[in-house]
């Protein structure tokens, strides 16, 4: 497996805005989706938003209107920009990447990146 590495995260005040990454030196035949996942203490890790290769988007309710993915297949990134951020929006953000390299098809996970939103 590659690995994921997330960046961005920090302390942000409500209504606030950051700008997540995540990126891998890896080298892949086909990264096909990309998404992000975030686990807020004792709660189940939930699935924020996802890409497919062709760009096509997927949100939870909770963010949609506010939070934006998008990917830049060139290098190898993905990114996640999230605007009017809540309280209950602090979590630690995961990326996944489902790829097939060497032929086998894998799925990886970035090691997190805190995201703290509070006055």
């Amino acid at each position: 497996q590659v690995q994921l590495v997330e960046s961005g995260g920090g302390l942000v005040q409500p209504g606030g805005s950051l700008r997540l990454s995540c990126a891998s030196s890896g080298s892949f035949s086909v990264i096909n989706t990309m998404g992000w996942y975030r686990q807020a203490p004792g709660k189940q890790r939930e699935l924020v938003a996802t890409i497919t290769e062709r760009g096509i988007t997927n949100y939870a309710d909770s963010v949609k209107g506010r939070f934006t993915i998008s990917r830049d297949n060139a290098k190898n990134t993905v990114y996640l920009q999230m605007n009017s951020l809540k309280p209950e929006d602090t979590a630690v953000y995961l990326c996944n990447w489902d790829y097939i390299r060497l032929g086998v098809a894998l799925t990886s996970w970035g090691q997190g990146t805190q995201v703290t939103v509070s006055s």
